[in-house]
């Protein structure tokens, strides 16, 4: 029986009551209508790379998408001096960052500093991805979406969305509050996403558009490079920070066929050689050993928005974003890394000395299964750095994965 622990990156959760994998829009439509029907409990999963799921079985229905195509309805190479405007539209199942090293190599730009995050593109748009000066929002013109109220399939455009800081109004449909499950939609959203339409730029060239970024680069925030070129310096960047998945979930029978066979062997390559800098021995298998520090769920939680009334919260140091609040009002956004590390909570902090679950080693956002870690370790380890973060400065910090019985409010 497939379990939760077997399908996401953070390695942790129980069994799975009935796990289907629809090869066909109209499968997968059926599938998500089928739990409907009987008020079964449903998950949506993509890359599993932004969901706790609590240990104990799940007695509903987990529906990943099994469609991997790409297309592009456009030439790929315009006639010179017309439209450089590129169309990709990307099935839901689709590895997102496989559908990154496609445009990339296709030399289109648009997404590449968005390299190396964990998922699937019906995710990427539920939760506006983003990192390093980009975020999916910018790219998308239109996602094709299952209503699972009125039983239609609909088109969304990028207004529609309503994309906020990690939000969209996918996301929005199935919390009542930050933090808070709706009571109908959860934790899957009201709009299913069937397939995402991408606008891009044909380029060879794209922006470096973040101060880390620019730095690894040895360039000034908004030159222009290689996309080839950026989207290797992010993948570098987030390797340093443990925020890559380990590309030797991609071996196990549940993962398998997920992922493109030669991005994986790229992954493992890269993987491979980190360890040997490293010193770490591959495992008996020949595979490298795994990275501890990617089996986690990426950063665990939102950079807090504050009313610039209740900034009186942060120390003078901490860092401060100009930032639209939920309801549109100017905010301040804070970093929940630096509340973190500030409140005590360090890199490889644990809530007990022996406990198999701790911050990264690199990075305080990421909260990592040490080996051998089940979603309650993991929610302990949750508690503790949300209750230090509060005490210290009076912050609530809200998850960003999806999470199904655990750290309920």
């Amino acid at each position: 029986m497939t379990s939760f622990a077997d399908i996401t990156t953070m390695g942790v959760g129980g069994p799975i009551a009935h796990f289907i994998e629809p090869t066909t829009r109209v499968g997968l439509i059926e599938a998500v209508e089928d739990a409907d029907s009987k008020g079964l409990p449903l998950i949506v999963i993509g890359g599993g790379s932004n969901m706790l799921i609590a240990d104990e079985p799940f007695a509903g229905v987990v529906v990943r998408d099994a469609r991997r195509q790409i297309t592009v309805p456009d030439e790929a190479a315009p006639v010179e001096g017309e439209d450089r405007t590129v169309h990709v539209c990307a099935e839901a199942g689709v590895n997102w960052d496989d559908l990154v090293a496609f445009t990339v190599e296709l030399g289109l730009e648009g997404i590449e500093g968005l390299s190396g995050i964990p998922g699937t593109v019906g995710a990427s748009v539920v939760q506006n991805i983003g990192a390093y000066g980009q975020e999916v929002a910018t790219s998308v013109e239109s996602v094709e979406v299952w209503d699972r109220k009125t039983k239609t399939t609909s088109e969304m455009t990028a207004a529609d969305l309503q994309f906020g800081y990690r939000s969209s109004a996918l996301k929005s449909s199935m919390y009542q509050a930050p933090g808070q499950p709706a009571d109908e939609f959860f934790p899957t959203p009201r709009y299913v996403v069937l397939s995402v339409t991408f606008v891009l730029t044909h380029s060879q060239q794209g922006t470096v558009g973040y101060g880390q970024l620019a730095k690894a680069l040895g360039v000034e925030v908004g030159d222009r490079m290689d996309t080839a070129t950026i989207r290797d310096a992010v993948l570098k960047v987030r390797a340093a920070k443990g925020m890559l998945e380990d590309p030797t979930r991609y071996t196990l029978d549940a993962m398998a066929g997920t992922k493109r066979e030669e991005n994986i062997l790229k992954d493992l390559k890269r993987l491979s050689a980190l360890n040997e800098t490293a010193n770490i021995a591959p495992e008996p298998n020949g595979l490298p050993a795994p990275d501890y520090n990617r089996h986690s769920c990426g950063s665990f939680f939102m950079n807090p928005i504050l009313p610039a009334d209740q900034t009186t919260r942060l120390p003078e140091d901490a860092p401060r974003f100009a930032a639209e609040l939920p309801d549109g009002t100017p905010g301040v956004k804070t970093s929940a890394a630096w509340l973190i590390d500030h409140a005590g909570c360090h890199k490889g902090f644990k809530a007990d000395d022996g406990a198999a679950a701790s911050l990264s080693t690199q990075h305080t956002l990421a909260l990592t299964n040490r080996g051998g870690a089940t979603a309650a370790d993991i929610e302990q380890l949750a508690r503790a750095v949300q209750q230090r973060v509060h005490d210290a400065f009076g912050i609530d910090l809200v998850p960003e994965p999806v999470c199904v019985n655990v750290l309920e409010r």
